[in-house]
């Protein structure tokens, strides 16, 4: 039996998530330290899908809201080995470099706060993520307008000089 499925990513709009696959428990503890240690004041939830053993979603945090949101969707996608870290009050881009330097973290599917999908195979042994529907489809190629747009935009929020 091989079932494909697309789970959608509950969350509030302005939340960013990182979804990703690692390999073993100890990454909720080491992926805490890397976030907490990233970006001072950072409010986050992070989940982990343990495939082998008990087989539990492992929580941490630093923010009860995120904490829950990562545990919920953590859980409908089922992926083994899969982790969803939910951020406030930082973005992917801060915290990017800190997660990919935990030894256990094996690839990052996304970083977004665009409305997901999670698209999943299921079998009789379980379920991984095959990959990762992000955002709508394109309206166009920018223009002159647009490329100032958006390097005014980068401007404004201080990401460029």
């Amino acid at each position: 039996m091989l079932e494909f499925k697309a789970v959608k990513i509950k969350k509030p709009d302005d939340i960013n998530v990182i979804i990703g696959q690692s390999h073993f428990i100890k990454t909720v503890e080491d992926m805490f330290e890397a976030l907490a240690g990233a970006v001072p004041g950072i409010k986050f939830g992070l989940a982990f899908v343990e495939s082998s053993g008990a087989c539990k979603v492992r929580v941490e945090g630093t923010d009860p809201e995120m904490k829950q949101l990562a545990a919920e969707n953590a859980l409908a996608v089922g992926a083994g080995h899969c982790f969803m870290v939910f951020l406030r009050n930082a973005y992917p881009l801060n915290v990017l470099n800190a997660i990919k330097a935990v030894p256990e973290v094996c690839s990052i599917y996304c970083a977004s706060a665009n409305p997901l999908e999670v698209v999943v195979a299921e079998t009789d042994s379980g379920r991984g993520i095959m990959g990762v529907i992000d955002g709508l489809k394109p309206q166009g190629i920018e223009n002159n307008a647009d490329i100032k747009w958006r390097q005014d935009f980068l401007r404004t929020v201080g990401y460029k000089l």
